[in-house]
């Protein structure tokens, strides 16, 4: 007797749905994928019992017609791809022709349809244990309505596995706003147990696609976003990305699309912590809308079932663009280009966040402080005693050159973080601009400034040195001077000089001299440290923005040193010229703005 049958076609769809009917969300997904395919510019969905017990999904897309209902209800059925070829540049979201029929397999369907105005619609069902498809007619417009009924209703072992009816609406939550994401120009509904939940219009234009990501991420991803669009080699990279203040506990407002698709793939992820990883806290995570287009050769969707994977076929270029053009965004943020906004500004229907192409536009607001008033300015002295003063102080490179100020007549610009007002408990900066009042950690802030400068001396030549008038012995383990002279070159790249006296000591006799009149025994031991836990002369170069981050804390402003007015404005002068510094190296951030509006409801004055 033979071992060896056919399944049945039942049998066979009932085990590819496996693959692509995980939950009620993903017939939600595949469905909703199909209409959009079909050029619907409006779906509506709606759903009962968390989509276990219906999912109706509508749209005003082109239609099938009557004699491809029943081929369409058949396993790899499609109108989208032909040859093999094809596959090798999908520009559709749906293009297997198995979801339909793996749908049917584990549910009752019905698909009613009309692919013309001016004609009566048909009705196709599946039933029976071959599938077979019945056809009848309906009256329905131009346009494609899929009932699913009873999911899962045959094969009760997968039912079992469903969560509550809250989680599984949630995942179609989800998915709905996924497309509504990647789909600005297609109006979206949902309803759920007769509740309308959502009801969203096409967004045609920048301010209009705002708005819905304000509605899906909340108002306040858009009050911290920033807007991109760059263009380079082919590829095309634009959204909003999250600024380093409105990071998150979790990964849960992430959304990344390719060619339209929401996807989850490793080369992205990396990409972008690689882009946040010098302004965020530790184990926060960025928030991003991002869209990613390229050639659609260029990128294989064909991986995974669900299509949420892809494989680019140049993986390195598509990795080194996201991060480069990422990082400098970031990098660009400064004091004066994400400050509070108005109240009108920070409502859903007209959040607009900053863009990097016009950064210097709309950048005070007319809350609280009218136009022509101006805080008290520096003298032209002052700023250049302050510039001698400050450098003199913390001990660090020059700091840039300060422009002549005018003194109170309201005939120059006031400087995004203000002027300096005072010192509080010796770690804060008071400081007054157009918004109202700013506070700065000083040293926060100044680990910032030092840092970049360590990043951008040791890219272009490698760190300058300042001897010390007196080398300072050191009294090491025999691990840590041996390190010290196997990682001989190291040091020197990063500005030190050590000379090993002893089994168990080292001679200091230069230091990096952004680092000058830092503690030398606690720097260095503190690099040695580093270069224990990074091993091999690879690993070392690749972390060499932590070790020069440790580098940065040494030889910055530390709390409760007093600063004169002059040293406090030349920090804040140094912050609006220094990239990232919103952020310290750590991810903390480095100052905060209160609006004179926000002051006034604190004391509720004009109430």
């Amino acid at each position: 007797m033979s071992q060896i049958h056919k399944l049945s076609p039942r049998l066979a769809n009932q085990i590819a749905a496996g693959e692509v009917v995980e939950r009620p969300a993903s017939v939600i997904k595949e469905l909703l994928e199909n209409s959009i395919d079909a050029g619907a510019n409006r779906v509506d969905v709606e759903v009962e019992a968390g989509g276990v017990k219906l999912m109706r999904i509508r749209d005003n897309g082109s239609g099938v017609d009557k004699d491809d209902l029943p081929l369409a209800l058949s396993r790899h059925a499609t109108s989208k791809i032909v040859e093999l070829e094809d596959l090798e540049a999908v520009q559709t979201l749906g293009f297997r022709g198995e979801a339909l029929a793996s749908i049917c397999s584990v549910s009752r369907l019905a698909m009613t349809s009309n692919s013309s105005e001016g004609q009566s619609g048909w009705k196709a069902v599946s039933e029976g244990r071959e599938m077979e498809v019945n056809l009848e007619p309906a009256p329905h417009p131009q346009g494609t309505t899929v009932e699913v009924r009873d999911l899962f209703f045959n094969t009760p072992a997968r039912r079992k596995f469903l969560r509550t009816e809250k989680t599984e609406f949630n995942r179609i939550d989800d998915v709905m706003k996924k497309l509504s994401l990647s789909h600005f120009d297609v109006a979206f509904s949902l309803r759920h147990n007769n509740k309308t939940l959502f009801n969203m219009r096409p967004a045609e234009n920048q301010l209009e696609q705002e708005r819905r990501v304000a509605q899906i991420c909340g108002p306040a991803f858009m009050e911290q976003a920033v807007y991109l669009d760059i263009n380079r080699g082919g590829l095309r990279l634009w959204g909003w990305m999250g600024l380093p203040t409105f990071s998150r506990s979790q990964a849960d407002m992430q959304y990344f699309f390719v060619n339209g698709r929401a996807i989850r793939d490793k080369v992205v992820t990396h990409a972008v912590r690689q882009a946040y990883q010098d302004v965020l806290y530790h184990g926060r995570h960025p928030a991003y809308v991002l869209f990613l287009e390229l050639d659609a050769a260029d990128v294989d969707v064909n991986v995974h079932p669900t299509k949420h994977e892809v494989r680019f076929r140049d993986s390195r270029s598509v990795h080194g663009f996201i991060y480069s053009t990422l990082n400098q965004t970031v990098a660009e943020v400064r004091p004066g280009e994400s400050l509070t906004a108005s109240e009108e500004q920070l409502t859903p229907t007209s959040a607009n966040p900053v863009s990097i192409a016009d950064s210097n536009d709309g950048l005070r607001s007319t809350i609280g402080l009218g136009l022509g008033y101006r805080p008290s300015a520096p003298s032209t002295q002052q700023i250049q005693e302050q510039v001698s003063h400050y450098g003199a102080l913390h001990q660090a490179a020059p700091v840039a050159d300060q422009p002549a100020i005018a003194d109170t007549d309201g005939s120059e610009e006031v400087p995004p973080l203000g002027y300096a007002i005072a010192q509080l408990k010796g770690i804060y900066i008071v400081a007054e601009n157009a918004e109202g009042m700013v506070l700065v950690d000083m040293h926060a802030a100044h680990e910032r400034i030092t840092y970049e400068r360590m990043k951008v001396a040791y890219e272009q030549q490698g760190m300058a040195s300042q001897p010390l008038l007196v080398p300072e012995t050191l009294a090491v383990s025999q691990r840590e001077a041996d390190s010290a002279e196997q990682h001989h070159s190291v040091f020197e790249a990063l500005g030190f000089q050590l000379q090993r006296a002893g089994p168990e000591s080292l001679l200091v006799r230069e230091i990096p001299a952004l680092t000058r009149g830092a503690d030398v025994e606690p720097l260095v031991r503190d690099v040695l440290s580093d270069l224990l836990e990074h091993g091999s002369s690879d690993r070392i170069a690749a972390h060499i923005n932590e070790i020069l981050g440790t580098m940065a804390c040494h030889g910055s402003v530390r709390a409760n040193r007093r600063l004169t007015i002059p040293e406090m404005n030349a920090l804040l002068r140094d912050m609006e010229h220094t990239e990232r510094s919103g952020q310290c190296n750590h991810g903390r951030p480095t100052w905060t703005q209160m609006s004179l509006a926000e002051l006034d409801k604190l004391f509720l004055r004009g109430r």
